[in-house]
């Protein structure tokens, strides 16, 4: 396995995320939750912070699975499945690198 390029991998993905955290302002300022317009109006910016501010919400926990992941590289322990203790196939870290379990654990979370 090349721990380096999953190394590099996180990195990009934690430089893009902290770089569309800075150029993507939370708008949550009383001007858009104002009561002008009709309520559609309302509802639709209502619902614009909401997922504005749920994207921001899984950017920090991406953040957070990218930083555990680059820990688990420093330890020597990446690419091992947190709970059956399996490696971890190329496939599935090439598509989610800062992913802690297999594709056979993730199914019987998701079941």
């Amino acid at each position: 396995m090349d721990v380096g390029y999953y190394r590099e991998a996180l990195l990009r993905k934690r430089a893009e995320l902290l770089a569309e955290g800075t150029t993507r302002p939370l708008q949550t300022s009383m001007e858009n939750n104002s009561r002008q317009g009709d309520l559609a109006d309302q509802a639709t910016g209502n619902n614009e912070v909401h997922i504005a501010l749920k994207l921001r919400q899984t950017d920090s926990k991406i953040l957070v699975a990218i930083e555990e992941a680059l820990a688990r590289i420093e330890k020597g322990t990446f690419g091992v499945c947190r709970d059956c203790g399996e490696p971890i196939s190329d496939a599935r870290l090439k598509a989610i690198p800062w992913t802690r379990v297999c594709i056979t654990c993730k199914e019987k979370q998701s079941a």
